[in-house]
């Protein structure tokens, strides 16, 4: 946990990674780098986190793939 209150989880491969000219909008409705890929995946997860006062957001992996990292407001059950 972070000092102001939020926990992160990272999630990490060693596969393709995202291009640079891609890493803005990958999160966008609709953009998607696959064939038969309908570029819903990332932006309705990126939408779950963020009504749930968090944040999603995507960075390389080096020396390749890509390390997606999200965070969240730790909830304290009563």
């Amino acid at each position: 946990m972070h000092e102001d209150g939020h926990v992160r989880v990272s999630v990490a491969d060693t596969g393709a990674g995202i291009g640079p000219q891609d890493i803005d909008r990958i999160f966008h409705p609709l953009f998607t780098t696959k064939p038969e890929g309908m570029g819903m995946g990332l932006s309705i997860c990126r939408s779950i986190v963020e009504a749930h006062d968090g944040r999603l957001w995507a960075a390389p992996n080096m020396p390749r793939g890509a390390i997606f990292h999200f965070s969240s407001i730790r909830s304290v059950s009563a």
